[in-house]
């Protein structure tokens, strides 16, 4: 009896430390990325990088994440799922430590550790929910993802306080992000130690599993992931510049900007609680994605005060609502953690190449129209294109 009610308490401290890990790799996915974009102007001017040097260091993350997600899970199939996320976060804390040196050889290359350790937690985190969490593959996916929207708007808004209010430098500012991925790294290194811990992590690669890049649903939930990853770039990217195109001045477009983020967030939790529930998401992919369309369309309406409101929020939620629905469907749609891995590094392969892209496209068709109205017509369009790929993603198959 003693016994039975030892190994209960010590699964209970697992699953409590597991759930807390989960919480943890999520704040380590967006702040080294979002903390440094405030900065740019301060590191451009200590270390002399000129500016097409400064938006390489904004794309090398989207780029390494689409060239490591399909390899991740071949690293996991020779590791365990856990002991690969540790990796990850190691080689996040050394490339931020790295990033933090002035010369432009050191900023480059800690910028290349720092995306290869978040790409092996953007790619396994689906996968240890499903492995773990199977019946409550919504709600821990809810709770992840809003951690990661929060901390990333947090990065943004405080890095310029740290660094300037403070007297911490931007070597200081981007210092600081490395605290929780060490909390993280202690955390996951004693959940390995539990006997609980599964040491099979993600099985080696089946036949079937390499059969996922022709399957047509699989596809579909990659271009789905890949639209809405393109359209949440080039929000972050290009929205002030288009407020303020409508008259409103730059500094408030900034605070804008943040409030399009945060206003996503009540829907980065809910959402995939709510795909949880019903074993299609057709309806939710359709309400989100007409969200979009009218929010991006209402860009080019109006420029009053009242409508640009009312499309950055109806934009936030379409944003907020869309990555976690594109997260939830990697579970969904795969049958175990095994094709959930393979699965998540080809969707989100698929969607950092078009995240990446999609900034430089947007801004070559202003380049080229010196309007906004191209732009925003084509970011309606895709809107539209990423309504029907999250509808055909929503039906209730398996890849």
């Amino acid at each position: 009896m003693e016994l039975r009610k030892s190994n209960t308490h010590t699964k209970s401290i697992y699953m409590f430390l597991l759930v807390f890990g989960i919480v943890l790799v999520a704040f380590n996915l967006r702040p080294a990325i979002t903390s440094l974009g405030p900065l740019v102007a301060m590191i451009q001017e200590d270390v002399g990088l000129a500016h097409w040097s400064s938006g390489l260091l904004m794309s090398l993350p989207l780029i390494v994440f689409a060239i490591m997600s399909p390899i991740v899970p071949k690293i996991a199939n020779r590791l365990s799922n856990e002991r690969t996320l540790l990796v990850g976060l190691i080689a996040l804390l050394i490339g931020i430590g790295i990033r933090s040196i002035p010369t432009t050889f050191f900023l480059f290359t800690g910028t290349l550790f720092i995306g290869a350790g978040i790409a092996i937690g953007n790619v396994l985190l689906p996968a240890v929910v499903k492995d773990k969490f199977p019946q409550k593959f919504g709600l821990m996916t809810s709770v992840y993802s809003t951690s990661m929207g929060l901390i990333a708007s947090l990065a943004s808004g405080v890095s310029v306080p740290l660094a300037t209010d403070l007297n911490l430098g931007w070597q200081g500012a981007l210092i600081v992000w490395g605290i929780p991925v060490l909390i993280a790294i202690m955390v996951w290194a004693f959940l390995l130690k539990f006997k609980q811990v599964s040491q099979k992590g993600i099985k080696r690669v089946s036949p079937a599993s390499n059969h996922i890049w022709r399957t047509p649903l699989a596809w579909q939930i990659a271009i789905f992931m890949g639209f809405q990853s393109f359209l949440f770039y080039v929000t972050i990217s290009w929205l002030p510049e288009i407020l303020h195109s409508r008259g409103i001045g730059i500094g408030t477009a900034g605070w804008l900007l943040s409030f399009t983020q945060l206003v996503g967030l009540p829907a980065s939790f809910f959402i995939p609680v709510f795909a949880g529930r019903y074993r299609s998401q057709i309806w939710i992919a359709f309400v989100l994605g007409l969200f979009s369309v009218i929010g991006y369309g209402g860009l080019l309406l109006s420029s009053s005060y009242p409508i640009l409101i009312t499309s950055i929020t109806l934009i936030g939620i379409a944003l907020g609502g869309n990555f976690p629905l594109a997260l939830s469907y990697i579970g969904l749609r795969a049958r175990n953690a095994n094709q959930a891995a393979e699965l998540s590094g080809m969707a989100q392969s698929t969607g950092y190449v078009l995240a990446a892209v999609g900034p430089l496209f947007i801004g070559y068709l202003f380049d080229k129209t010196h309007i906004w109205t191209v732009p925003i017509i084509t970011l309606t369009l895709i809107s539209i294109v990423m309504m029907l790929f999250g509808m055909l993603s929503g039906r209730n198959r398996y890849v």
